[in-house]
């Protein structure tokens, strides 16, 4: 997705927004006027009267631009087809003030998929934080559960944060480290 760093955004309707750094949320109301400052993984960062908002890819038209689409699956999908789907999806969450994705900065500590009864899956994934006290945890865990449940045959993502181990920049990937300057 294409966008001009500092495009200019006008909101078309109501949205629902999340206040950054602290994960307050809020209602951005029809006519608020900003500049899109990010936009990966199907969500946007917007800068408006010196705050940062996040806005989900599922309100992307508010701001002018394409939603989020689920991913395709096969039908014949094998759980590894739909572990490397689950992966792809979590590599679309994005920290909204940190511009690379959370499977490369090491977040996610476990990913496993059980089958249910009916042929659908639970995905339960363990994931932690680079600081603690960062309070757009909640946001974050919610933006990886969204992102799986719209899988195909996915009934349910369980996301759990932890902290032990505490995260450290060791955890990073290698493109991650070179990307944040750190190598």
């Amino acid at each position: 997705m294409y966008f001009a760093q500092n495009e200019p955004v006008t909101f078309t309707r109501d949205c629902e927004a999340v206040l950054i750094p602290v994960g307050e949320q809020v209602t951005l109301p029809a006519g608020s006027y900003g500049f899109l400052t990010q936009a990966l993984g199907g969500s946007f960062t917007v800068y408006i009267e010196g705050n940062l908002f996040r806005i989900a890819g599922t309100d992307a038209d508010a701001i002018g631009k394409e939603p989020l689409r689920p991913p395709d699956v096969p039908e014949d999908a094998t759980e590894s087809d739909i572990e490397a789907v689950v992966w792809q999806q979590m590599s679309t969450c994005y920290d909204p003030e940190i511009p690379i994705n959370i499977v490369d900065l090491g977040l996610i500590y476990e990913c496993r998929i059980e089958r249910t009864g009916q042929g659908g899956r639970v995905v339960h994934i363990k994931m932690t934080l680079t600081a603690p006290g960062c309070g757009m945890g909640d946001i974050l865990a919610a933006d990886v559960r969204d992102k799986i449940e719209i899988i195909p045959t996915v009934e349910r993502a369980e996301v759990e944060l932890v902290f032990d181990p505490p995260w450290s920049q060791s955890m990073m990937s290698e493109a991650a480290r070179l990307e944040a300057g750190l190598l």
